[in-house]
């Protein structure tokens, strides 16, 4: 007993830590404004020292020194490109486009709905991998997975006779724990590749990296994640929890909610919404299946650098867009054309923050790319990590590792990313892999320590639903609750990368590259 209140106190202190020194950190909007004037100073003083590196790059001469954004030319800089540093960054336009598909299948129902049949359809043994499975396929739209299937995963466990907050657990796992992995593509790839292109130019200008950089490693991921899950929740998380005294709850009126069931109607919306994404998805092969088919690449007929890949976020709207649209039909919840329009609409201004943040975030990628602080950050570290030997397996492991620990602190993932990648794409590159594979391990990192940092914004919505049904439930007991997931998720997770890349040499999506330069 004294044993396990020892634990508990070191956990509240270790949480107590994080809480503390993630409350120092400004908003991230504001971190970024703070990191361009910080940068102009910095350019300066490095640029009045002389500061240099080799340049490493093929049949490269000379050096790559310090430029001072003080300067005249500096300035000039900084006035003139402004605005387009802003409207070119890559995740800005690729992700709203997303966006407004996905609004309309958000508004119509549609994925509400999936969710709900998801979860309450499934067979009594397999509710707890369903739950998580759910969870993770939900960051397609992360806010009903948190407003919706969160609270819905403890109704049902509490229905079934098990203890609610296992369900929660289980359900907070898979939205935020698995948040990048997902069978389909959806806003987070177009948002995370855009940043590690803007960053792979500070070695290649002409690097690209697409949405479906890391699809075939995050679809596998799916299905690792949502295991771990049913197994860290069926065999640590429910015994450790005891069996459930309802008296315990501080709202007792939550205990008498009942899981509604799909009606009729909904029924029958997402069976047209299944039909529609069906013939979307057959017409969409039959244009890049065949050799001839005309979305493939017109010079070498390779879906590779084909159109399909290049306008991959063009069919995410469509694939959400068009079946959110007949499913609000079928139903109802969109009686016109103008109920489209306010759905997209109203998935656009929730991206106020996110837009702001772009803008802030741009200019520093820009300013850190211009002053070539980026480029003798990687050589330097690149040289650093050769001489270390640390240039294999061990390397992505503490890269994940260190992505893991920031994110206790930055828990927005393109918050991190922008603010992370100028320097750790850059100079991974130069010790010779691929931005694809280095975004995978990124996004290993960041996911698997979301569930455990207060700093995630979602975290006092999770606290909320956990209070109603356990009115004792602080903050070191829901982090102690989860910290197994976290713990055998990041295990799990870096081992299958390990074994995906460098045992069997698999691409992490469709014409990603392992090593850089490609062989």
């Amino acid at each position: 007993m004294q044993d396990n209140l020892q634990k508990k106190s070191a956990i509240q202190r270790f949480l107590g830590g994080v809480e503390w020194l993630g409350n120092l950190l400004p908003h991230p909007i504001i971190l970024f404004m703070m990191m361009c004037v910080i940068l102009v100073v910095v350019s300066a003083i490095l640029s009045s020292m002389g500061v240099s590196v080799p340049d490493p790059r093929p049949n490269a001469s000379g050096t790559i020194a310090v430029k001072n954004l003080l300067s005249a030319e500096g300035v000039g800089y900084m006035v003139s490109s402004l605005v387009k540093n802003f409207t070119g960054f890559a995740p800005l336009g690729t992700v709203l486009v997303a966006m407004l598909g996905v609004g309309i299948a958000e508004a119509s129902g549609l994925i509400s709905a999936g969710l709900r049949g998801l979860v309450i359809g499934a067979p009594k043994k397999l509710v707890t991998f369903t739950v998580v499975f759910a969870g993770v396929i939900s960051n397609t739209a992360a806010e009903l997975g948190y407003v919706v299937l969160i609270p819905l995963a403890a109704m049902i466990f509490h229905a079934l006779g098990r203890h609610p907050l296992a369900g929660l657990a289980a359900a907070f796992a898979g939205v935020s724990g698995g948040y990048s992995a997902n069978l389909l593509l959806g806003t987070v790839d177009p948002l995370l590749s855009g940043i590690t292109q803007e960053a792979a130019k500070l070695v290649d200008p002409n690097y690209v990296v697409g949405p479906e950089a890391n699809w075939y490693f995050m679809f596998i991921s799916t299905f690792l994640v949502s295991f771990l899950g049913y197994f860290v929740t069926e065999k640590i998380v429910e015994p450790q929890l005891g069996k459930y005294d309802p008296a315990s709850a501080a709202d007792a009126e939550i205990l008498k909610n009942k899981v509604e069931k799909l009606t009729p109607l909904e029924k029958k919306g997402l069976v047209w919404a299944g039909i529609t994404a069906l013939i979307f998805s057959l017409l969409l092969a039959w244009s890049i299946v065949p050799e001839d088919g005309i979305l493939r690449n017109p010079k070498t007929g390779l879906v590779a650098g084909s159109p399909f890949l290049h306008g991959i976020v063009v069919f995410i709207f469509i694939f959400f867009g068009i079946p959110g649209y007949v499913y609000g039909r079928v139903t109802g919840s969109m009686k016109n054309n103008n109920d489209v329009v306010k759905a997209m609409s109203s998935s656009m201004s929730s991206m106020g923050m996110y837009i702001v943040l772009v803008f802030f975030a741009a200019q520093f990628v820009a300013f850190f790319g211009w002053t070539n602080l980026g480029s003798i950050v990687a050589v330097e570290g690149a040289n650093l990590l050769t001489k270390l030997g640390l240039t294999g397996p061990s390397l992505f492991i503490g890269f994940i590792l260190v992505c893991a620990f920031i994110n206790l602190m930055i828990s927005s993932a393109s918050a991190q990313w922008a603010l992370t990648a100028p320097i750790f794409v850059p100079m991974l590159m130069l010790v010779g892999y691929a931005p694809e594979v280095i975004q995978t391990a990124y996004r290993i990192g960041d996911s698997t320590t979301n569930i455990i940092t207060p700093m995630m914004s979602y975290f006092g919505l999770i606290m909320a639903v956990a209070v109603r049904y356990k009115k004792d439930t602080g903050v070191g007991t829901l982090m102690a609750m989860m910290i197994p997931y976290s713990f055998i998720f990041i295990v799990g997770w870096t081992m299958l990368f390990y074994i995906w890349v460098f045992v069997f040499g698999l691409p992490v999506g469709p014409g990603s590259h392992t090593y850089y330069p490609a062989p």
